[in-house]
């Protein structure tokens, strides 16, 4: 599948990875994080994804002294709403039927998963 502009490639997910368990973080502490054992080189990979991530709109910054301290703008939520709706798109025409039968059929849920979704499906049934 083809990536939009927006998306997020594997190296930028693992920075907002790190961003989703440290609310906000600056580049070192980002760096020790993703590559436990980097240097220079690491830390500069980290500052390139965060630009990167910047311009995309997915996160943002604040000045504090001399250090960029980075915070997520793009929740997990959001990241996984943004694949679902490209692979709906591109795979079954923009419905999400194949895709949520696909998915719940194929999982092992458990009996309060599936009075979960039960109650989902209805409650939404309802607003409409």
């Amino acid at each position: 599948m083809a990536r939009t502009p927006r998306d997020v490639t594997d190296a930028e997910l693992e920075v907002l990875r790190a961003l989703w368990d440290l609310p906000e973080a600056t580049i070192r502490a980002l760096a020790d994080r993703v590559y436990p054992n980097g240097g220079a080189s690491e830390y500069a990979t980290v500052q390139k994804l965060l630009e990167r991530l910047e311009d995309k709109g997915h996160v943002s910054h604040r000045s504090e002294g001399r250090q960029n301290v980075y915070a997520a703008r793009l929740g997990r939520e959001d990241l996984v709403a943004l694949r679902l709706r490209e692979t709906a798109d591109s795979l079954c025409g923009g419905s999400f039927t194949p895709l949520l039968t696909h998915l719940v059929s194929g999982a092992r849920l458990s009996a309060r998963e599936l009075r979960d979704l039960r109650r989902l499906v209805d409650s939404l049934g309802e607003r409409r």
